[in-house]
C-alpha cells in the first residue's frame, strides 16, 4: 500500500518563530515542504526576515502577529494562517516562551503569572484550537518545546520549571487522548542552546556541568522537531525528547 503524500494538505504554525529556536524550526519545516506561519509577538522585523529567508530558499511562509498569552489572539492567528496558506494547521509547534527569573522567596505574582500564562496556558490554548482541525482531518503533529528545567531543578526558575514540567505532563495526557485520531503530541526538552537570548549566560562553569562540554544549537533542536513532525514519526506520541548534551541524564 503506497504511503500517503507528506506533508498533508495543510500548514504548519510555529509560535515564537521570529528568532532563535523558533526561527530554525520554521525554516526546517519549510524545507520539508510545509507552508509555515511564523508567529511573533513584538518582533515584526525579525519575523519578516525569517519569512524572506524561507521564500528565498523556495519555501512558502507568512508572518502572523499574536501574543500567545492573550486568549483573544488564538482564533485570529489561526484564521490568518489558514486563510493565507490555504489549509488547516496540521503541524503546530508551541515554541513561544519567556523567562522572569527570581528566587522563590522573591518571586512576584506578576513574574509567576507571566511565565505560566505564556509558556503553559498559551500552549494549551493553541493546542486545543489546533486539535479541532487535526481531528477532523485525522492527521496532525503537535510538538511542545519544553526544557531540561522541566525535568531537573534550576535555582531561580521555579516559575519556568513549573511551566515546563506542566507542559510535559500536558503533552503526555493530550497524546493519549487523541492518538486514535492520527494525531501525535510530543515534547522536545532543550538544554542550554546558543541563541541571542542565552549567549551571555553560557560560560565556562556552565559548560563544565554539561556532559557533552558544549552548548547546543538551534539547528540541533530543529532537527528533532522535524523528525517528530515527519511521517516517519507517526508511531511516536507522548514522548519527551531531551536535546541537552546529557545534562538531564
Amino acid at each position: 500500500m503506497p504511503e500517503p503524500a507528506w506533508p498533508p494538505a495543510g500548514c504548519a504554525l510555529v509560535t515564537g518563530g521570529s528568532r532563535g529556536i523558533g526561527a530554525a524550526i520554521a525554516a526546517g519545516l519549510a524545507a520539508d515542504g510545509w507552508p509555515v506561519a511564523v508567529n511573533y509577538n513584538a518582533g515584526a522585523q525579525a519575523a519578516a526576515e525569517v519569512v524572506a529567508a524561507i521564500e528565498a530558499a523556495g519555501g512558502r511562509a507568512v508572518a502572523v502577529q499574536g501574543d500567545v498569552a492573550d486568549r483573544a489572539a488564538v482564533d485570529p492567528v489561526f484564521h490568518y494562517a489558514e486563510s493565507e496558506l490555504g489549509g488547516p494547521v496540521l503541524a503546530l509547534v508551541n515554541n513561544a516562551g519567556i523567562t522572569r527569573d527570581n528566587l522563590t522567596p522573591s518571586l512576584s505574582d506578576g513574574e509567576w503569572e507571566a511565565v505560566i500564562d505564556t509558556n503553559l496556558t498559551g500552549a494549551f490554548r493553541f493546542t486545543r484550537r489546533a486539535l479541532k482541525g487535526m481531528m477532523r482531518a485525522r492527521v496532525g503533529r503537535i510538538v511542545n518545546i519544553a526544557s531540561v528545567t522541566g525535568l531537573r531543578a534550576n535555582p531561580g526558575q521555579a516559575n519556568y520549571g513549573a511551566a515546563k514540567a506542566g507542559l510535559i505532563q500536558f503533552t503526555r495526557t493530550a497524546a493519549v487522548e487523541v492518538a486514535r485520531r492520527g494525531v501525535t503530541v510530543n515534547a522536545v526538552a532543550p538544554g542550554f542552546i546558543v541563541t541571542d537570548m542565552t549567549q551571555e549566560l553560557i560560560g565556562p562553569d556552565l559548560l563544565a556541568a554539561i556532559p557533552a562540554k558544549r552548548a547546543g544549537t538551534a539547528a540541533e533542536v530543529a532537527a528533532c522537531v522535524r523528525f517528530l513532525v515527519s511521517q516517519q514519526a507517526s508511531y511516536v506520541t507522548g514522548a519527551v525528547l531531551a536535546v541537552d548534551g546529557g545534562l538531564g541524564a
